[in-house]
């Protein structure tokens, strides 16, 4: 049976289409996915995403920890409530998963984990963190909403008591901060987001969710479900776990070299975290694979699992839509390593039905602020 998050028949009241995500009975629209997708890129949409993993970190070596747990340099984290994305790799560098870690102080820090990878997550950080004497304790008591859109913060900072909206309006991209609202709600406000927008992720005592919620949908905000949430962030040019990547294949290969730090210790020694060795010799030889962006003029939706055909071999779709945005189906695809020309279609093809359909190479994010990038709508 899936398990429900605290606003299941909240979502059920407003008439909600519900699925199976992941173990989790979540809405994927309520109505109109394109008018949700819509929503978000031109006011304020929110997003129930409860169903993901809070773990907290604590302990004198916590830092140290995270220094050989995850790609990215936690030593960027260096004042409290700064956020950093990065990858969770096996010993073959391959992601685990994908996550953000957030510093609070120097003996406690928290990461937020996929739902789908929950369990894998937390038998892995358990095994490497007893080294270092450092408890791991998931937060199940905790919910979280998303609220996205180039209005989301306003709306937002609006529920806030007096003396808090301030402070929360100055937060930083990927910075968090406490606050309340008028109403005495308890809320951790991170500026991050899976949508490509502007906004927060608020995580909330899960017995104060459905307040929040509805408090939101009195100030303007509407809800969205899980279709809109992905169609967003496909055109943002953000991974999806176990379609984009997985334990077999490292950051390198999808398109996140720019999560790895190959840094240094005080010492002048490699940092020694999990899976250094294959992304070193990925950096100097190449990854075997690269992930890159692909538009699709003619009409038609590309899917995950197509057949994508290359100079250097063949690879596939991963994760594949048609963009309310462009107006044009658009996909990530896992090719062999080699250089590909951008632009005009034809130096790629996708098997769509037997047919070969030439498709443009792009660069992503294909969406940035609401409008297309450069060269995606040729």
């Amino acid at each position: 049976m899936s398990q429900k998050t605290i606003l299941n028949d909240a979502h059920r009241a407003l008439g909600a289409k519900m699925v199976d995500f992941g173990g989790w009975d979540m809405p994927i629209s309520y109505g109109s996915q394109i008018e949700e997708h819509h929503q978000v890129r031109r006011d304020a949409g929110m997003f129930d995403v409860s169903h993901m993993t809070v773990v907290d970190l604590r302990g004198a070596r916590v830092r140290e920890f995270l220094r050989r747990l995850v790609a990215n340099s936690v030593d960027k984290l260096q004042k409290s409530g700064k956020a950093l994305y990065t990858c969770m790799l096996n010993q073959d560098g391959g992601v685990i998963d994908d996550l953000i870690v957030y510093f609070h102080d120097e003996e406690y820090f928290r990461l937020v984990v996929n739902a789908a990878t929950r369990d894998k997550d937390l038998a892995w950080i358990g095994q490497q963190a007893a080294a270092f004497g450092v408890s791991v304790t998931e937060r199940p008591e905790l919910s979280m909403i998303a609220v996205q859109g180039p209005n989301a913060r306003e709306k937002l900072i609006g529920l806030l008591r007096e003396d808090d909206r301030a402070r929360i309006g100055k937060l930083g991209k990927f910075v968090a901060g406490q606050a309340q609202t008028a109403d005495g709600i308890e809320l951790f406000v991170a500026r991050t987001g899976y949508t490509g927008e502007d906004g927060f992720e608020v995580i909330v005592p899960e017995d104060r969710a459905v307040a929040l919620w509805d408090a939101l949908l009195a100030a303007g905000v509407k809800p969205a479900g899980l279709g809109a949430r992905d169609t967003l962030r496909l055109e943002a040019g953000m991974n999806l776990y176990g379609q984009d990547m997985d334990d077999t294949v490292s950051p390198y290969e999808a398109a996140l070299a720019w999560t790895v730090a190959l840094d240094v210790d005080a010492d002048g020694k490699p940092r020694d975290f999990i899976g250094r060795a294959t992304l070193e010799a990925h950096k100097a030889g190449g990854a075997p694979r690269q992930m890159i962006g692909l538009v699709m003029d003619e009409k038609g939706v590309l899917r995950h699992g197509q057949k994508v055909l290359t100079a250097h071999g063949e690879g596939e779709i991963l994760s594949g839509t048609f963009s309310p945005t462009l107006g044009k189906s658009i996909a990530f695809a896992r090719v062999p390593a080699g250089e590909i020309a951008l632009g005009a279609a034809g130096n790629v093809r996708v098997d769509i039905r037997g047919k070969e359909v030439p498709v443009r190479v792009v660069k992503f994010p294909f969406v940035r602020d609401g409008q297309a990038q450069d060269g995606v709508l040729g």
